[in-house]
């Protein structure tokens, strides 16, 4: 479970909140961004893939992307009067050569 310090709301992948009742659902909340390859990043991805490595460029990328899609689920559900969301779960898919959405989703709901 994490407690997002920006938005304060329980957030966790299981069909609860630990030690709370859910009391009231709201219904399925969702966040996604697309995001696109930097040419920079490819440069050294392709270096990268000679060498063996992390390829940290795209890491970042998808941290950033995953933090976004997320914090645009938390402000659904908290615009619906959530407290949590739980039934966590991040989907992704291509959208164009070189783009990416990543997609986050689960249930609002009130806990006490």
């Amino acid at each position: 479970m994490v407690v997002n310090k920006t938005y304060s709301i329980a957030i966790s992948n299981t069909e609860s909140i630990p030690g709370r009742k859910i009391v009231e659902f709201y219904g399925v909340v969702t966040g996604n961004t697309v995001r696109a390859k930097h040419v920079g990043r490819d440069i050294m991805a392709g270096l990268k893939n000679i060498v063996g490595g992390e390829l940290k460029g795209y890491t970042e990328l998808l941290q950033d992307s995953r933090m976004e899609a997320t914090e645009r689920m938390i402000e659904q559900a908290q615009s619906m009067g959530a407290n949590a969301v739980v039934n966590v779960r991040f989907a992704t898919s291509s959208i164009s050569q070189g783009a990416a959405e990543l997609f986050a989703y689960g249930t609002a709901v009130r806990v006490a």
